[in-house]
């Protein structure tokens, strides 16, 4: 199968990578971000999540962040939401699209939400209905795709159901994600296989940790396989929780590098995308994981010396 020639690419740092950061980020600075990233060129990018303050203080000032953001037209600002007080919470938020989770692994969705897959399911169809009966969009996340912390491999079959799940609810998209980073090309391609039998590549994402070194190659080989949305993060912001040390989320620039590197269009500006990087990694007061941005920063810091 030919390679797309555009690909969306749907950004995650400031919601998937700042809640796995140590400490909070102030609201006005995460709507900077949200807002240099969307200057970027980035129509896609996560603004937040309507989840317990308890368990993910990181993201307790979602409503603020929402109200001091620049809407620009085009631009869709999804925010993580687990229930029907989350669902609530985003629309008096002025939420346009919300995203739900689940788990493809018994013991990480029993871990993670307290419940089995069955019943994180059931807890997801009703948040979806009055989501889309409120007029807005519904994506769908599914974790563990291709590795559990706990129960190792995941069977494909497995991921289908919930991925089909997902799409039966209502989900315009289900973003299939690599939490721990165990993936690689030939394993991400039998996965999704598997799960394209029950969702359309054209409706599919892939999400993909770099734990191991495998994101880029595994995000190439579904892009082989039909897939066109990729998520990834600014900076490679976020880490593995389960994996202490290693790497996280994909970078968004070293994921841009090679998407201008293979002639797809994306509608990203490079230097305007590691620009945000660096602004976000300043006020984190840490150097960005990207490979691209530090390759960047050396050749200007060579000229600089010349």
């Amino acid at each position: 199968m030919a390679l797309p020639k555009r690909v969306k690419m749907v950004e995650v740092g400031a919601r998937d990578g700042l809640q796995n950061e140590p400490g909070s980020v102030p609201a006005a600075v995460k709507a900077a971000l949200i807002d240099r990233l969307a200057a970027a060129g980035l129509t896609a990018i996560e603004a937040g999540a309507f989840v317990s303050p308890k368990w993910v203080p990181q993201m307790a000032d979602s409503a603020e962040v929402m109200a001091l953001i620049q809407r620009r037209p085009g631009v869709s600002y999804p925010v993580l939401v687990p229930n029907e007080k989350g669902l609530k919470a985003a629309l008096a938020a002025g939420a346009e699209e919300i995203a739900l989770f689940a788990a493809a692994s018994e013991t990480f969705s029993r871990k993670n939400t307290n419940c089995s897959i069955a019943e994180s399911m059931a807890r997801a169809e009703p948040v979806a209905a009055r989501a889309l009966a409120a007029g807005l969009r519904v994506r769908g996340y599914v974790s563990c795709v291709l590795g559990c912390p706990y129960e190792g491999e995941i069977a494909a079959g497995a991921v289908a159901e919930v991925a089909g799940r997902l799409l039966e609810m209502g989900c315009y998209e289900v973003s299939l994600g690599d939490t721990i980073g165990v993936g690689t090309p030939g394993k991400a391609r039998a996965m999704l296989a598997a799960v394209a039998d029950r969702v359309p590549r054209a409706q599919l994402a892939v999400h993909f940790h770099d734990t191991y070194g495998q994101a880029l190659a595994n995000i190439l080989a579904c892009l082989e396989d039909g897939v066109a949305v990729v998520d990834s993060s600014v900076a490679g912001l976020g880490g593995c929780p389960y994996a202490p040390g290693a790497a996280g989320n994909v970078a968004s620039e070293d994921v841009l590098y090679m998407l201008d590197g293979l002639g797809i269009e994306t509608g990203v500006d490079l230097e305007a995308l590691v620009a945000a990087g660096g602004f976000i990694c300043e006020s984190l007061g840490r150097e960005p994981v990207s490979k691209v941005a530090r390759a960047l920063a050396a050749r200007a810091s060579g000229r600089d010396h010349e």
